[in-house]
């Protein structure tokens, strides 16, 4: 299965466990992989620091006024960024490929307005990282 595969299957998994309060491992499903399975419980393990991330950087929007699958799939996209070591044994992927793995996620997934609102919000932490610690790749 492709990375790309196994962010969504992380995505839908995030989004379902927010959304019915299922537990992640059902989400999951007995087949997910150990790359999608890492990508989120990472991001449900720090929900909280994300959201207050995509809080600072969502000028004029809360996290709460976001559309769940919206703020998983910037979860995940964040998880990969400020975390990169989060799946033991994985290359990670650069930034910029966790930011463009999230637009295309939102074009497909979400409405018109999404794909700009997220790519806006990661790209702003991306810099943010970069300006506090210039060894970021």
């Amino acid at each position: 299965m492709r990375r790309s595969e196994q962010r969504r299957a992380a995505v839908f998994a995030l989004y379902q466990h927010d959304l019915t309060g299922q537990p992640l491992l059902k989400a999951l499903g007995p087949n997910a992989s150990v790359f999608a399975r890492a990508l989120a419980y990472a991001a449900a393990d720090r929900a909280a620091e994300l959201d207050e991330v995509i809080d600072r950087h969502a000028h004029g929007w809360s996290v709460e006024r976001l559309q769940p699958l919206e703020r998983s799939i910037m979860r995940v996209a964040l998880i990969e960024i400020l975390h990169p070591d989060v799946a033991p044994g994985e290359t990670p992927i650069p930034a910029e490929g966790a930011i463009e793995e999230a637009v295309k996620s939102a074009k497909v997934f979400c409405g018109s307005q999404a794909p700009a609102f997220v790519n806006g919000v990661l790209a702003a932490v991306l810099r943010e990282v970069r300006e506090n610690t210039p060894s970021v790749p």
